[in-house]
């Protein structure tokens, strides 16, 4: 029990340190309504730095590692290291690949949308596969994907009002993920996504169509924003430098899709200014092998670094400036605990190799 409440304890701490962007990051959108909010949002993560698509498999071991450095599959239970990827595979857990969860085909393969981090996930090839590009909905089936149970979601006809065809329904526990995933690609591509095929995208709702605005609203309200999505918006940032503003700001989806719509909207909390220290950092960050620390008024201090199911890695004692080592860290986002002058503060620190 001590365990777990730490676990929580230290993951409440990152998240709300870093769940919000960086301080005035949304100010453009400050004070819109509607259609008017979605543009000006756009407006703020527009330009991104565009990754290489067959380069992105270099990313994932910052943005989609699980605590003991697996590949975060969204779409099967598979325990799959990075290095395990696009084999010919012909059975579940076989292998990896770039799951788009908005199929490259609607948009016709076109950049910068088949390369965004945001909405291309690493998943199980073989349900990818299945899962095709079929639009994703909720579904009466209870067969397994592929006839696997280590398979997530299931593939069958609608059952949800406004779509009949053949959908793809995920897991419940990341259902909240590709609606806020989708909810970005409305925003981001706003001048784009109407014109996109597949049955999920359109000019009725802001981006999306009736049917796709009301399933995703469901799956928005039903599954929060976790943990997981706050660290890996974080590490997308890194490398595209622009944000998903419905993690960072769920309420946002409201305003524009749900049952806000027409009011302003104002950022009304900053807990970027929740800290310990002063002029606290940690760097580099992203770091390889080696880290310095410096903060106002620190001179020494002791320093604990966990993964982010609270385990602990590594410890020891520093003073301002000195380097310490994390050669033997993998890849992947770590907890990073400094205590001095009786206080301790929790930072994020992401690790590439």
């Amino acid at each position: 029990m001590k365990k777990l409440t730490f676990i929580m304890v230290m993951l409440c701490a990152v998240a709300m340190l870093f769940a919000a962007a960086p301080i005035n990051y949304y100010d453009a959108a400050e004070g819109k309504t509607d259609n008017a909010l979605r543009l000006a949002l756009q407006g703020v993560i527009d330009n991104h730095t565009v990754l290489s698509y067959d380069n992105l498999e270099d990313y994932y071991p910052s943005v989609d590692a699980t605590a003991d450095n697996k590949v975060w599959d969204m779409y099967s239970t598979c325990t799959f290291e990075f290095s395990n990827a696009n084999c010919p595979q012909k059975n579940v857990c076989d292998c990896w690949n770039k799951e788009h969860s908005v199929p490259q085909s609607w948009f016709s393969k076109a950049k910068p949308m088949v390369s965004d981090l945001f909405h291309v996930y690493p998943t199980d090839a073989r349900v990818n596969n299945f899962r095709s590009n079929y639009p994703y909905g909720e579904t009466s089936s209870t067969a397994y994907v592929a006839g696997n149970s280590s398979s997530l979601g299931r593939l069958g006809s609608s059952n949800f009002a406004g779509y009949s065809g053949k959908v793809y329904e995920p897991d419940d526990q990341f259902k909240g993920d590709f609606a806020r995933t989708y909810f970005y690609m409305a925003t981001r591509y706003a001048d784009k996504c109407s014109n996109w095929t597949g049955g999920m995208f359109g000019s009725n709702y802001n981006g999306l169509n009736t049917y796709t605005r009301n399933l995703l609203l469901k799956w928005h309200r039903e599954d929060p924003v976790s943990v997981k999505e706050t660290l890996r918006n974080d590490a997308v940032y890194v490398h595209q430098h622009n944000r998903n503003p419905f993690i960072d700001n769920p309420d946002l989806v409201e305003y524009i899709w749900g049952d806000k719509k027409g009011e302003n909207w104002y950022e009304t909390s900053t807990p970027v200014e929740q800290v310990t220290f002063a002029n606290l950092q940690v760097y580099p960050n992203p770091a390889n092998q080696v880290v310095s620390v410096t903060a106002d008024g620190v001179d020494q201090f002791t320093y604990t670094i966990f993964d982010i199911s609270g385990q602990l890695l590594l410890s020891g004692s520093a003073k301002s400036n000195d380097l310490i080592a994390i050669s033997q860290l993998n890849s992947g986002m770590y907890l990073f605990q400094i205590d001095a002058n009786s206080k301790k503060q929790v930072m994020k620190l992401v690790v590439t190799k």
